[in-house]
């Protein structure tokens, strides 16, 4: 299953399922009743962002390792490479202040 979510001002965005209800579940629009459904209105965007942005600091600092840490000497192999909560949410952060900016509203499964 697919999220696309979808504005007047800004090009789809579209993302996995798992990654759509994480940011749905931050900014407090999941809903099991209808999960795959929904808008955000634009009277409702500062709060999203304000969220939507607290859960990315936290992400960012729960993350950050300590320059002085040593590194794991161990194993030849590199750090596996994941794609962080930043980097999942930026197109849809993009799209949230694009929208608020031109007080449209934001929707998808529709």
């Amino acid at each position: 299953m697919l999220y696309k979510f979808k504005s007047k001002v800004t090009s789809d965005v579209i993302m996995l399922e798992p990654n759509g209800q994480e940011i749905l579940q931050i900014i407090g629009k999941f809903s099991s009743d209808h999960p795959h459904k929904g808008i955000i209105e634009p009277e409702d965007m500062p709060a999203a962002l304000a969220a939507l942005e607290a859960a990315l600091t936290q992400a960012t600092q729960s993350n950050a390792k300590p320059n002085d840490a040593p590194a794991d000497s161990d194993s030849d192999e590199p750090a596996p490479h994941t794609v962080q909560l930043h980097q999942r949410a930026a197109p849809f952060l993009d799209m949230l202040r694009r929208s608020l900016a031109a007080r449209q509203a934001m929707v998808w499964g529709v």
